[in-house]
């Protein structure tokens, strides 16, 4: 029984120490092997590898995928004419030597996306430095952009090369910091409120302008139907006081009833009026007593 046990124990002990030497190495990561602390082999090619169990040897890995890089950093920066912007950005890079990165960067990736931001955000504000918001938000973006390329690259292949390559740099956005944006909008809102006054007053001045236009018109058309009107009822009066004076010419004593029965019926419009006289003496009622009626008339 304790032989059995001695054999189960032995296999055990196998096995732990044969997963302890060991290991795999993925085809998206370098597997870096370590021996006492220091570096002894970096593998490149994904597959089964073996080393001694530790503390002899110990593996670690870093990715060897294209990294992307944001920018965090919200702090502003000055251009040529010292107006303050904020910038986002993005790198694309990578491992390419796990050797020289382990000894002059870190450890791991965060390591390094740690210092490429610092170097990269000091090349951009560099860049910004020599030119101007229009510039920054022209075409000459992409001559910016490359430029800081160039110097990240100068930075991370200098004397003591960081083992990484920088593919790509992009500006995501670029703007004033809010302060500055918050006065571009009241100066903005306040232009366009003048431009809408300056258009209701002359809108207002053009609306005055129409309807003293329209009354005038109006007054000149009422003046001029009124002279129109006056002339034909001119016209019509004496026309009137023609067929009247030829009608009365013939008959005088006609004429005299007719307008003695004009006055009654002037006199007495209204069946409130009242008029007080003598009708035996007033010329008034001559008429009525039956003097004065044209020959033929009733009494």
């Amino acid at each position: 029984m304790n032989r059995v046990g001695f054999v189960i124990s032995s296999l055990l002990v196998l096995l732990a120490l044969a997963s302890s030497m060991l290991f795999v190495v993925d085809q998206r990561q370098f597997g870096v092997v370590y021996a006492l602390g220091q570096i002894k082999e970096v593998i490149t090619e994904p597959g089964l590898n073996i080393k001694l169990p530790p503390p002899f040897q110990n593996v670690t890995y870093i990715d060897k995928r294209l990294l992307t890089l944001d920018s965090t950093d919200t702090e502003p920066m000055l251009t040529a004419e010292k107006q303050r912007v904020v910038i986002d950005w993005y790198v694309r890079w990578r491992i390419t030597d796990p050797t020289e990165y382990i000894r002059n960067v870190g450890l791991n990736e965060a390591a390094g996306a740690s210092q490429l931001n610092r170097v990269v955000r000091n090349a951009f504000q560099e860049e910004i430095n020599k030119r101007t918001v229009k510039e920054l938000l022209s075409l000459k973006r992409e001559a910016l952009t490359a430029d800081v390329k160039a110097e990240v690259l100068d930075k991370v292949r200098g004397a003591k090369p960081w083992g990484v390559d920088v593919v790509d740099v992009r500006i995501t956005r670029a703007d004033y910091v809010d302060a500055i944006t918050e006065s571009v909008y009241r100066r903005m809102e306040a232009e366009r409120k003048r431009v809408a006054n300056e258009l209701r007053s002359t809108g207002g001045a053009e609306g005055e302008k129409i309807r003293a236009d329209a009354d005038r018109q109006r007054e000149v058309t009422i003046a001029n139907a009124y002279r129109d009107a006056q002339k034909v009822k001119g016209e019509g009066d004496a026309e009137a006081a023609r067929i009247y004076a030829e009608a009365f010419g013939r008959d005088p004593q006609f004429a005299q009833f007719y307008r003695s029965l004009e006055a009654y019926k002037a006199s007495f419009s209204k069946k409130s009026d009242v008029m007080v006289l003598d009708p035996s003496s007033s010329e008034f009622f001559k008429v009525f007593r039956g003097q004065g009626a044209p020959s033929g008339a009733k009494k």
